[in-house]
């Protein structure tokens, strides 16, 4: 997917109703998971990514800064992110616990 025509969110649009169910790809542009919570809004909030799994079952969710993530609109509005992260980095990560 070319990232590069895609709209970035500004950090007003980093709120739980934009970003949940967002999809997140790793840096060979590969979806290594998808956004379940969000605590905050802004730049500044925890995002909730299930990382791994099937259809939902057997993820494992890691909360990571929404800076550390960078969303944005896709062609037909879908927001998604990209990140830096792996799947493996972030499932090394403790398991996020509500």
């Amino acid at each position: 997917m070319d990232h590069t025509r895609h709209i970035r969110l500004n950090d007003t649009e980093l709120t739980e109703a934009v970003l949940n169910g967002a999809t997140i790809y790793g840096p060979g542009d590969e979806k290594i998971g998808h956004v379940s919570e969000v605590h905050g809004q802004g730049a500044g909030a925890q995002v909730i990514v299930d990382v791994g799994g099937f259809l939902g079952i057997g993820a494992k969710p890691v909360a990571v800064p929404a800076r550390d993530l960078d969303f944005m609109r896709d062609e037909s509005n879908a927001v998604h992110a990209v990140t830096r992260w792996t799947k493996d980095e972030l499932k090394a990560l403790p398991e996020h616990r509500h």
